[in-house]
């Protein structure tokens, strides 16, 4: 593994060296988001959840719509466009040891007009362009000749369409930590969509959760499956790749919660080109709590290497938990 794995470490500090008096700490863990590689977002990429367990035979529904603006560009491809993500799903806590979860993910090419926004962005942070200030805004390009993609002013496109279902046991909890561990398993290959790479996709993970008061901390490592050579018979994709990511969450007031996250995952070229490098993904956010349910926004922000992940991407977020157990 790359050595910014450790950067994956630094919410896991400060977490444990905050001290808050001590509060009911709510159990929505990470926020509901997804990986924004290009190549990784349209496939199976494992989430960041929670250590812990819902309470037993309670249901949480979930909706989440994600704007992305992706931009890369350099001697051997160029991709610019804007990806747009629906997921909905469904996950149960049959027991107390067991949880199963459904859901799917829509991938589109919609006009969510995000390119004035990310210049300016770059610019408020002093983040480097990339070249992006030096081309025409809300462009339709993905041009890889050596991957076999040639694909233009495809607005209102499809990109991709997945069905997931995952499983968890409960391997420990008790009232400050939890270790879970979980089995997920994705099929893209239906209908149409040139992003569509591989009938089947497996992945296994290992969660850890942290509660100290105000304080939450979740952690994810994972190791994902799939069959190659893919559609994409010119793309060289892995067989496998690994994702590693944490979060932090701050309990600021009685509903309102501050969440910082990051990701890094595998590159998934085999190739010596950048998506062959670590995707390394920050994600700010924010919740609101009622009794039942929590709103999320979030704003995720390729770091390291600019050319294998989005330029910039916000979610919206409901999440709806109902059953035995009540509210948290």
């Amino acid at each position: 593994m790359d050595k910014t794995l450790l950067w994956a470490g630094a919410p896991l500090v400060f977490a444990l060296n905050a001290w808050a008096s001590p509060s009911q700490q709510a159990q929505y863990g990470p926020l509901q988001t997804y990986a924004q590689s290009p190549f990784i977002t349209n496939g199976l990429a494992p989430q960041l959840r929670s250590g812990f367990s819902l309470p037993q035979e309670q249901i949480e529904l979930s909706a989440a719509l994600t704007a992305a603006s992706i931009w890369a560009k350099n001697g051997l491809y160029e991709l610019d466009y804007y990806q747009n993500q629906l997921h909905l799903g469904a996950k149960w806590q049959v027991s107390a040891h067991w949880q199963f979860e459904l859901g799917y993910r829509w991938n589109y090419a919609a006009d969510n007009g995000l390119d004035s926004l990310t210049i300016a962005f770059h610019d408020w942070f002093s983040i480097d362009q990339n070249g992006r200030d030096q081309v025409d805004n809300d462009r339709y390009i993905i041009d890889a000749p050596e991957f076999g993609f040639d694909e233009r002013d495809f607005r209102n496109e499809m990109l991709s369409q997945g069905l997931y279902s995952y499983l968890q046991y409960q391997l420990y909890q008790s009232e400050r930590h939890g270790l879970s561990a979980g089995l997920s398993l994705y099929y893209s290959d239906i209908g149409s969509g040139f992003f569509t790479h591989s009938d089947w996709e497996q992945a296994l993970q290992l969660n850890y959760g942290y509660l100290n008061g105000n304080h939450g901390f979740d952690a994810t490592i994972s190791q994902t499956f799939r069959d190659t050579p893919t559609n994409f018979e010119q793309m060289p994709y892995r067989a496998s790749n690994w994702f590693v990511g944490s979060s932090y969450r701050y309990q600021w007031l009685s509903n309102h919660y501050l969440v910082l996250q990051l990701g890094i995952y595998q590159g998934i070229s085999t190739e010596e080109d950048d998506f062959s490098k670590v995707a390394t993904e920050v994600t700010l956010g924010y919740r609101y709590q009622m009794e039942q349910s929590a709103l999320e926004f979030s704003v995720i922000e390729n770091m390291i290497n600019a050319d294998n992940s989005t330029d910039i991407a916000f979610t919206f977020a409901y999440r709806y938990r109902y059953g035995a157990g009540g509210k948290d």
